[in-house]
């Protein structure tokens, strides 16, 4: 590596190379100090990929350079431009991890690995749930968006120099592209680059669909050009009248967009509408309604044809008003009304926000949590902390599932939190039921070991295997916990009741007890506080899966003292746990429909946090004392859970918040003012009494259409 340094000192000593300058031309937004180190990443990429060349004649470095620029259209951090240069340096050269990190640090390391892990997964099937399921897992795998965007930059150029390759390759690469790399762009609001993806993409998969549909719309622009004309002139007339100071674009209608509204809705060319539209764009949302209010004065708007996305964002922040006109000679025409602010997140989409924050709504539903991480986040310009910045960008769009494979390639979907034995009964019943083991990417693992997003899990069974009961108290999945649960029912009682004494023995001796140390007075205080006449029908109870062995275990014991019996025997929140104390913590605090697990404590008893939890990472350390838990199906009074409201600080705006509570049926227990800032704006907390999920998101919402509100979220301390 002393000669790999030495050259490339001598090269950052020489004037840059046209490549090189060229893209620092691009990088005026960044400083000097940033400057070099783009100069020192591109020097290293270009050692390092030497010689190397492309399909299309053109040196290597060429390409890395390409992905580099459009990162940099995007306004990215020196981070993600230099991980752009070096993102193909793991792969294709012989630099090391090690000399990554020692050169340029763990953080793009972090990128440039996340960007190599993604190449090498490879998409084989073709059918559309598969590929939903793949781009999903892509956004899960990672917890820098960056390296998302990265990857899409590096496709972009990719599908750009398409024509080098075989036909074959043209149209593998074409189709995967459009089934999985542009939904992604679309999904991030960058449909900037999603329209150029799906442009050239339509090129190579469907060449003759492709000149058929360009040549069918360059005639019917042709025909509408003086028609057009007149109408932006009338347009632009009427609005300078009205005092608005406006700029009107006119846009084309995507080929691919026309294709696919040909395919999904069984229309000919001439049926599709809007082929062409005008874009007006003004500097405040309340002048867009003005010119909305404009052009329907103008001309006709068609029914059902107008739609507010300022008012009610997309899932992807994409923020605009669209309408439909009938104009001149009955020509239809579209036009899109936006701010400037909207008109940048709608090319750029997640990328306008990179110096963005977006305090965590855990435990949101998904598509409310997508909307407010890209729609309603809060901009962090000039922080004095780059280390707050970086966690502001480390995001996860599916905090509640986990995508993983089968030996075979096919992607299934899980809960977070899901182990082998759930991956087992997802991939058939009978693989579940006769499972002994497990090997995750190769290696073998235990069964009850917690999966995560992009790893291979390969199941061993065995047809003298059947399920084990113990396995209740580790699963997540309701279709393991069904299955394993019907098994132990079809059991004989003498079965059962064998079954449960072996699984209550286990439990002692994983606590380091033996049945023979067991008193018979202990014994039968345990099953006087349990209610159960004898030892058969409390073994059975186990065997059934209806009680813990763990929990029982305990209890006979006495490590939970007296505080884990609950003999006042309260309402039953929690399935299998009558007589036990169940206490709920202040740092999840979970509600029904909330994904939960349970922690034997000896001072609380049963302790319920939600899945999602910080405190479950030490699942894997103190595994015995971990239990499957769920709700129990007759809940009728609240649980206290935490909301963090964003607001101005105005007066009354807390006495506002508090009776929209009230007046949706719920206790407000108690307020806390958490944070004042110094736009006046300020964080309260409202520890509010819920009955489930549902409750809570009609409450929220109802939150959020307050005029003084700018956020709410559900708090997780």
């Amino acid at each position: 590596m002393e000669q790999f340094l030495e050259k490339a000192a001598e090269m950052l000593d020489r004037k840059p190379s046209k490549p090189m300058k060229q893209l620092l031309d691009g990088l005026g937004y960044l400083d000097d100090i940033d400057h070099q180190l783009i100069k020192k990443a591109y020097v290293y990429a270009s050692i390092a990929h030497g010689h190397q060349t492309r399909r299309t004649g053109e040196l290597y470095i060429h390409h890395p350079v390409a992905v580099a620029r459009t990162l940099a259209e995007l306004h990215l951090d020196k981070e993600s431009i230099a991980a752009g240069l070096l993102h193909d340096v793991l792969e294709d050269t012989a630099l090391s991890t090690d000399f990554i990190a020692k050169e340029f640090g763990k953080e793009i390391l972090t990128l440039v690995d996340g960007v190599s892990k993604l190449d090498q997964i490879e998409y084989e099937e073709s059918n559309q749930a598969q590929a939903e399921n793949f781009r999903k897992m892509m956004l899960a795998m990672v917890k820098d968006i960056r390296v998302i965007l990265i990857k899409l930059a590096d496709r972009l150029h990719n599908i750009q120099t398409l024509h080098a390759l075989e036909r074959k390759k043209q149209f593998k690469i074409a189709k995967e592209t459009l089934q999985i790399y542009a939904p992604i762009a679309n999904r991030l609001g960058i449909y900037q680059m999603k329209t150029v993806l799906e442009r050239e993409a339509f090129r190579y998969a469907y060449p003759w669909r492709y000149k058929i549909l360009q040549k069918s719309l360059k005639r019917k622009l042709g025909n509408q050009k003086r028609t057009l004309g007149t109408i932006v002139r009338r347009i632009s007339r009427n609005l300078k009248k009205s005092g608005l100071d406006v700029e009107i674009q006119s846009r084309e209608k995507a080929l691919f967009s026309i294709y696919n509204k040909m395919k999904n809705r069984k229309l000919s060319f001439d049926q599709v509408i809007d082929v062409y539209g005008l874009r007006v764009i003004v500097d405040k949302a309340e002048e867009c309604y003005q010119v909305l209010g404009v052009v329907h004065q103008i001309y006709k708007p068609i029914a059902g044809k107008v739609k507010d996305y300022i008012a009610i964002p997309r899932i992807n922040g994409y923020q605009s008003l669209h309408t439909s006109l009938l104009g001149p000679n009955g020509t239809p025409i579209e036009v899109q009304v936006r701010t400037k602010a909207m008109d940048k997140v709608a090319k750029t989409g997640i990328a306008a926000h990179w110096k963005y924050k977006l305090d965590d709504p855990e435990g949101l539903p998904l598509q409310i949590k997508a909307r407010e991480w890209l729609a309603t986040i809060k901009e962090i310009q000039g922080t004095a902390h780059p280390e707050e910045f970086l966690e502001s960008i480390k995001v996860d769009l599916f905090p509640d599932k986990i995508y993983v494979f089968t030996p075979k390639g096919k992607i299934l979907r899980l809960p977070v939190n899901s182990t082998c034995v759930d991956f087992a009964y997802a991939v058939h019943t009978g693989v579940g039921n006769s499972c002994i083991g497990a090997k995750i990417d190769r290696v073998q693992a235990p069964l009850r070991t917690i999966l995560k997003s992009g790893q291979t899990i390969d199941i061993m069974t065995s047809k003298y295997s059947n399920p084990d009961p113990s396995w209740l108290g580790f699963i997540t999945t309701v279709k393991a916990r069904h299955n394993i649960r019907n098994y132990l029912k079809k059991l004989n009682a003498t079965e059962t009741i064998a079954l449960g004494k072996r699984l209550f023995n286990n439990a002692l001796e994983t606590l380091g007890k033996k049945q023979r140390n067991i008193t018979r007075k202990q014994m039968k205080s345990l099953l006087a506080d349990m209610a159960f006449t004898n030892r058969e029908e409390f073994y059975e109870s186990i065997g059934q899966g209806d009680k813990n062995p763990i929990l029982m275990a305990q209890i006979l014991l006495g490590e939970a003292d007296e505080k884990i019996k609950n003999k006042n025997h309260a309402p039953l929140l929690i399935k299998g746990t009558e007589g036990v104390s169940i206490s709920f913590p202040k740092c999840c605090t979970p509600i029904p429909g909330d994904t939960i697990i349970g922690h034997l404590s000896t001072q609380r008893g049963l302790v319920i946090h939600r899945s999602i939890c910080g405190h479950v990472a030490n699942f894997n350390k103190e595994g015995s004392r971990w239990i499957g838990t769920q709700w129990s199906d007759d809940i009728e009074h609240g649980l206290a859970t935490e909301i963090k409201v964003h607001a101005m600080h105005t007066p009354g705006s807390l006495a506002e918040v508090a009776g929209t509570i009230a007046n949706k049926g719920c206790n407000v227990e108690q307020v806390t003012i958490s944070r004042e800032y110094e736009d006046d704006t300020v964080d309260i907390l409202f520890l509010i009494q819920i009955k489930n999920r549902q409750e809570l998101a009609l409450v929220m919402r109802e939150i959020k259409r307050m005029k003084n509100v700018l956020k709410v979220s559900r708090n997780l301390n």
